[in-house]
């Protein structure tokens, strides 16, 4: 990690307990509201500096895949970033074996994600 790259440790920064996809269904720890509240603004803010955003799986109780596609894909289906600027911006990191199964799904959320009108 460089020194200039923003951080952003979900269960301490967000929730310990990630929900579902959206706020309407599961409320302020949803996929939507992480995205809405957190996980955009630091991507953008590190998009606008030209730094990277490391963002930390562990310490959570686990999370629904639908949380993490909401987030993570929600970026390019929702046209807040293309998959090059996610690319080029966001790395991910499970320092816990445990949840490096979860990095995989965020990977390939993003890969399949398709910009919708």
């Amino acid at each position: 990690m460089d020194k200039t790259d923003l951080e952003l440790n979900i269960a301490r920064d967000f929730s310990k307990t990630p929900a579902g996809r959206s706020k309407k269904a599961h409320g302020l720890h949803s996929g939507e509201s992480f995205r809405e509240t957190k996980l955009f603004p630091m991507l953008q803010k590190a998009i606008n500096s030209n730094s990277k955003l490391v963002v930390f799986l562990d310490g959570t109780a686990g999370y629904p895949a639908s949380f993490l596609d909401e987030a993570f894909g929600g970026l390019i289906r929702k046209r807040l970033c293309d998959k090059e600027m996610v690319k080029k911006h966001l790395i991910v990191k499970a320092n816990n074996p445990a949840y490096e199964a979860y990095k995989k799904l965020i990977e390939r959320y993003i890969k399949d994600a398709l910009p919708q009108n």
